[in-house]
């Protein structure tokens, strides 16, 4: 096991006897020894003393925090109860521990959100020296009270244009102070690249626990491609402690075929800057690159929208800002 990653809920919110249990009880199952990379979600205002006093002791090695916006009256936009101060607050106490792998969660395209603000935003992430900032486009979720507000139009999301200049704002300062884009919305510090996400976007398996959590293992792989089956957990504690109590068995699975398999290589590649080498979708499919995509291939290069260099297909710039169009073409092959 190389990585660990605790999220997509607020960990921290566990008392420090109880995060304590629940990953002293996971190491008594499966070896963190060849971990490298354990990252820990949490909110700001949440990372006490306390907090950090256990897992320090625990191999947390990576944090990764929600700040989102540097504005009162945006993060109340989008529901959230912290301040910047307590940002502030919370990598000062994970310094004093030794944890300064740091990563900053951001937004941009809030409803009220200027180009100034966002700035002011990114200038403030920066001012905390974070090794690792995720800048997110905001992508409203249906039956969340911002999706009823702006469903109302109380609150209207930004021109699309003034999220292009975000963006474009956030690759030139990033870059310009040290963190380089890697993928998409992922910007790091030479080395300081999250382990874990990678795994996703070069189709490593993984493993889900708890509620909601999906795992991806690969159960067939031959000379014509690979067979992966996605499992996800039951998004209710009530049917997943069911579950549990019934021997693990899980919720919904889904057979990913080899033809959709190769589909999500380049789909999960083109994300990262580095793109995919032929010899990877090689070894991953049986079946080369060209045999498979050569025909979309040379019509993306032609056109600007890919480029192959250092022995790898990726985007370009401009093929970056149309990414959705171009992977249209990569639904067919043979």
């Amino acid at each position: 096991m190389e990585t660990v990653y605790f999220g997509g809920g607020t960990p921290s919110i566990l008392s420090p006897a109880q995060i304590t249990r629940l990953v002293r009880g996971l190491q008594s199952v499966i070896p963190f020894d060849a971990c490298e990379e354990f990252s820990i979600e949490a909110n700001p205002g949440t990372v006490t003393d306390s907090f950090m006093e256990a897992i320090s002791g625990l191999q947390v090695n990576r944090l990764s925090l929600g700040m989102q916006a540097y504005q009162d009256h945006l993060l109340k936009t989008l529901g959230r109860i912290h301040s910047f101060r307590e940002v502030q607050s919370s990598v000062k106490t994970a310094a004093e521990y030794g944890l300064t792998n740091l990563n900053l969660d951001l937004i941009f395209g809030i409803p009220g959100q200027a180009l100034r603000d966002w700035d002011e935003t990114l200038e403030a992430a920066l001012s905390l020296h974070p090794v690792h900032i995720s800048a997110y486009g905001l992508i409203p979720e249906e039956g969340t009270p911002l999706w009823d507000r702006l469903s109302r139009r109380e609150i209207l999301l930004p021109d699309p244009d003034l999220e292009r200049e975000m963006y474009d704002l956030a690759l030139n300062k990033l870059k310009n102070r040290g963190l380089e884009q890697y993928e998409i919305s992922n910007f790091a510090a030479k080395g300081f690249e999250c382990r874990h996400n990678i795994g996703y976007w070069t189709q490593k398996e993984y493993l889900g626990l708890g509620v909601s959590s999906a795992s991806m293992l690969i159960t067939e792989k031959s000379d014509t491609g690979m067979t992966c089956i996605r499992k996800t957990n039951p998004d209710k504690m009530e049917q997943y402690l069911r579950m549990v109590s019934d021997g693990g068995s899980t919720g919904p699975e889904e057979t990913v075929t080899p033809r959709e398999a190769r589909f999500e290589t380049m789909m999960l590649a083109l994300r990262m800057n580095q793109g995919i080498r032929p010899e990877r979708f090689m070894e991953l499919h049986g079946l080369s690159i060209d045999f498979c995509y050569g025909k979309q291939l040379k019509k993306m290069k032609n056109s600007g929208l890919m480029q192959f260099n250092d022995g790898a297909w990726s985007l370009t710039r401009r093929g970056m800002d149309i990414q959705n169009s171009i992977l249209v073409e990569f639904m067919e092959d043979p």
